[in-house]
């Protein structure tokens, strides 16, 4: 790798008339995250011109904002999703569940230092002014990146953490959300899987099933994804991928956010899971639904 030869290849590209888009998918979706930020300081010292402002001159559309996306610090981009979704047109829940309940303690708080200083104001205080009720408090409490990481799973404590969510909701009339949020949001992912095993036995339904029937809108589809986190990541983000693009139009947000985010991370996981569970590969789905240089820049990142 060679961080001046893909500068001086990307100024190439955009040089003079027209623009070879072919050539910067090649250069950037062959590069990891901090070799394209190696790339990004290499061409404004080497061609004193800055990247980013070259990249957006001469792309548009979802192709623009998935290179821009690429070239972009993952805990930046993060920062950036998170703010659109709050002070965009409209909250985008989403997005604000999806980041926020898949996250590890350790990219939250980077997520929360970085928001901090790109926008003046904490992460928690827009949360709180821009959504409300309990989904607010369950994001409050998912943005404070404070679940045990541990592994050890308390029998004791599963049994009554069970039977505390079966009587917060199946039991009664009416649910207590509280409980749910403080179980789901902050045991350790082992002691949860073990909740939700004995949970079934007692309530003789899955988890899943309970949070749909006591809970509704985004309260429900942020406990759902707590939980699909913490038994299956790969398998949420598929579900995400697949939500994006079936049916009529396509989430771009969403599709962009998954794809380029979980790139370097888990996609060959998640292309397992969505051929697992869709029957058709990730790679199809994203080729009937997308098209042109965006297609194209889309089917490197899944690749396969």
């Amino acid at each position: 790798f060679s961080a001046e030869q893909e500068a001086q290849a990307l100024r190439k590209a955009m040089k003079g008339l027209g623009t070879d888009e072919d050539a910067i998918i090649e250069s950037l979706t062959k590069l990891n995250v901090s070799q394209r930020q190696q790339v990004l300081i290499t061409y404004k010292s080497t061609i004193g011109r800055d990247l980013i402002d070259d990249l957006k001159s001469e792309l548009s559309g979802n192709f623009e904002k998935v290179i821009i996306a690429l070239m972009t610090p993952t805990t930046m981009y993060d920062v950036h999703e998170l703010r659109r979704a709050l002070k965009g047109a409209g909250t985008d829940e989403g997005c604000l569940i999806e980041i926020l309940a898949s996250r590890t303690n350790e990219e939250i708080r980077h997520i929360n230092e970085n928001y901090k200083l790109r926008y003046g104001s904490t992460l928690e205080d827009d949360i709180v002014s821009d959504t409300s009720a309990m989904f607010r408090r369950v994001l409050v409490s998912l943005a404070t990146g404070n679940r045990d990481e541990g592994t050890f799973v308390d029998e004791a404590l599963a049994q009554q953490d069970a039977q505390c969510l079966y009587e917060a909701g199946e039991k009664k009339w009416g649910t207590d959300e509280v409980q749910f949020m403080s179980i789901l949001c902050t045991r350790n992912r082992c002691h949860l899987l073990r909740v939700f095993d004995v949970y079934r036995a007692i309530a003789n339904k899955d988890i899943t099933e309970s949070i749909k029937s006591e809970m509704s809108g985004d309260l429900e589809d942020a406990l759902l994804a707590v939980v699909k986190c913490l038994r299956n990541k790969p398998a949420y983000f598929a579900e995400r991928l697949y939500k994006s693009m079936k049916g009529l139009g396509t989430d771009d947000s969403t599709l962009i956010r998954v794809m380029v985010s979980r790139s370097e991370i888990d996609m060959l996981y998640i292309r397992r899971e969505f051929l697992a569970t869709y029957g058709k590969s990730l790679h199809s789905f994203i080729k009937g639904d997308c098209s042109g240089d965006y297609r194209k820049v889309l089917l490197r990142l899944c690749g396969g």
